[in-house]
């Protein structure tokens, strides 16, 4: 489990909560099914509107990834692949045929294997950009569900809201409800702003990261399958995976 995600929501969740218990409110007071129900019910059912089926029934598995998903590092692909080129360089590329099969990631043994098969430098480049490529538009997809989902929920907020101060001036010949209900219609923005600020944009940030971080590991893999292919030496080729990245991950690599 990501336990920066898990942390991170608890934490805002619970600033929420202990901001009412700290201004002598009850949490109670907060508790508004009707508002509930247009709130997530119209946030779901408009963000669903814009979906094709296929992508509609993958939104909890895209769920799952910001919580329990475990992006390529880049650190671990530059010590895999050194040690293949190091090896490779010295047994020759077919010795390395049986931990390529090991090789638990898709994107790099497919890579390695095409390696094997001896395809050239641009057949090689060209079909590790175009997987790239497609993982890229496939990430972007879970991103922008949870990117509209955050946008409707405050839209959704504000008709739940209006629909509750609707309801309160119906029922001027009751002063004294006034109050609550006037209070209770504006539980409905609460809601609304709540679910798309701590629940729905940090997830749709989550998964653009850990997108992100995968992608910059796949570009140094890309490199480091075509020094492979083009027998570079171990040096050389680190050299050329060590460009991809930051300055803080090159100290931590030199200071291991």
């Amino acid at each position: 489990m990501d336990l920066t995600t898990l942390l991170g929501l608890a934490l805002a969740w619970s600033a929420l909560a202990v901001s009412v218990v700290l201004e002598g409110g009850s949490l109670g007071a907060f508790i508004n099914i009707p508002a509930a129900v247009i709130v997530f019910g119209g946030t779901i059912g408009a963000t669903v509107v814009g979906l094709p089926w296929r992508q509609a029934k993958a939104v909890p598995h895209v769920l799952m990834r910001a919580f329990f998903a475990r992006p390529v590092d880049s650190i671990q692909v530059m010590n895999l692949f050194t040690d293949f080129i190091r090896r490779a360089r010295r047994d020759g590329i077919l010795g390395l045929e049986d931990d390529i099969k090991n090789v638990s990631n898709e994107f790099l043994r497919t890579g390695l294997q095409l390696v094997l098969d001896g395809a050239s430098q641009e057949l090689l480049r060209d079909i590790l950009d175009t997987e790239v490529r497609a993982m890229r538009a496939r990430h972007s997809i879970g991103q922008s569900i949870f990117g509209n989902l955050g946008g409707f929920a405050p839209t959704l907020g504000i008709v739940g809201t209006v629909m509750g101060l609707i309801h309160a001036l119906g029922c001027l010949e009751r002063p004294e409800d006034m109050g609550h209900l006037i209070a209770s219609a504006f539980v409905a923005t609460l809601y609304g702003i709540s679910i798309a600020n701590l629940i729905f944009l940090p997830i749709c940030n989550k998964l653009k990261a850990n997108s992100d971080e995968e992608l910059a590991a796949y570009k140094i893999a890309v490199e480091a399958i075509l020094a492979l292919q083009a027998g570079e030496t171990p040096r050389v080729a680190t050299t050329r995976m060590r460009s991809y990245l930051p300055p803080r991950a090159r100290q931590d690599l030199d200071a291991k």
